[in-house]
């Protein structure tokens, strides 16, 4: 399964992974004597015979070795089988997939990850964020959880408080998606925004500690949307909270500085807990002006404006003087600490040319 294909139709790379799979643990188990005999056992049925002879005859050296760990990109670019380009919706099906196995972890968080990425997605229209960002911050959410697969089922599903070494090991969860995201480039920024969803503006949440302006906005409306799903949502140390209740916490996180009000007050309101406003960013700034003043903010001149927006220069300094009237800023420099203050930035790169 899925296509019914088996014998040369399925490629060598995965013939070898079918084997592997199963010797590996049945070795780390009974030992090489034992793996050699399901694999003989299975020849011509689940495994390929030659790549069972080959094994057989090596079975003590390749399982005892202690060899490098194989270069996983090399072997993706030298096997055409193993590539597929994935379109966006391809893309947004892969990370739903990726999300629902993740809750799987734990039946408390059933649908969790699809919950956050929807409110997070929402909240960050209702901000103002432009659309590129809006997905950046949906697709993260479907990712934000992933390093719980590096978590004890025990520790998740605890019906108490935890312990030091067991809440460690949820900090660590946070990591985990960092650098398991990190390694697929394309995933690379996607890992970047995951990571931080349980870091706070006041330095105290994990796994860096970060604070203040080091916290873009995707990531203060990812938090936010995280917490305020969290809670309505049932765990096995406490029954689910009310809306009403989630909402007063979560504007008691904003109180204590450790939530963005921006990002509570769009996720409440994504969430149907405040009245709807207008969409605008910090400053009343429109999803348009938010593009232009992160460009401006990366060194883009008018002319580089207007052609990464497909607009006219005419457009586009007029976007710039707007910007300018209401942040108050007065040089580019202005603009940019002000960009810098409300998490517009999550990447200092210079704009391309």
């Amino acid at each position: 399964m899925p296509g019914g294909v088996g014998r040369e139709d399925i490629a060598s790379s995965v013939r070898l992974f079918h084997l592997a799979d199963v010797v590996e643990v049945i070795h780390r188990t009974n030992g090489v004597d034992a793996a050699v005999e399901v694999a003989r056992a299975r020849r011509g049925s689940h495994f390929d015979p030659a790549v069972v002879d080959a094994f057989c005859a090596t079975a003590s050296d390749v399982l005892d070795a202690s060899a490098d760990e194989p270069n996983w990109h090399d072997l993706i670019a030298a096997d055409p089988t193993l590539q597929h380009r994935l379109t966006d919706p391809e893309l947004d099906a892969a990370l739903e997939v990726v999300a629902d196995f993740t809750d799987l972890r734990s039946t408390w968080r059933a649908g969790h990850s699809r919950g956050v990425a929807g409110l997070a997605a929402h909240a960050s229209e209702i901000a103002g964020l432009p659309a590129a960002e809006v997905t950046a911050i949906r697709r993260a959410g479907l990712l934000h959880d992933v390093g719980l697969h590096g978590v004890p089922a025990t520790i998740l599903d605890k019906p108490g408080s935890l312990t030091a070494t067991e809440f460690e090991r949820v900090r660590m969860a946070a990591y985990y998606t960092e650098r398991v995201l990190a390694r697929p480039a394309a995933l690379a920024r996607l890992g970047a925004i995951a990571a931080l969803t349980h870091e706070r503006l006041d330095g105290s949440g994990y796994h860096r500690g970060l604070s203040g302006a080091a916290l873009s906005a995707p990531a203060r409306i990812l938090a936010a949307a995280d917490a305020y799903r969290t809670m309505i949502e049932p765990r096995p140390y406490r029954p689910a909270l009310s809306a009403k209740q989630a909402t007063g916490e979560l504007l008691a996180e904003v109180r204590a500085g450790r939530l963005a009000t921006l990002a509570v007050e769009a996720v409440l309101t994504a969430a149907g807990e405040s009245r709807p406003r207008r969409r605008t960013g910090p400053a009343g700034l429109t999803p348009r002006e938010v593009e232009v003043l992160i460009l401006i903010a990366r060194g883009a001149s008018t002319r580089q404006v207007a052609r990464a927006l497909e607009i006219t220069m005419k457009t586009a300094g007029t976007h710039i003087e707007r910007i300018y009237g209401k942040t108050g800023a007065s040089t580019r420099s202005t603009a940019t600490l002000f960009a810098l203050q409300h998490g517009l930035l999550d990447t200092l790169e210079p704009l391309d040319s």
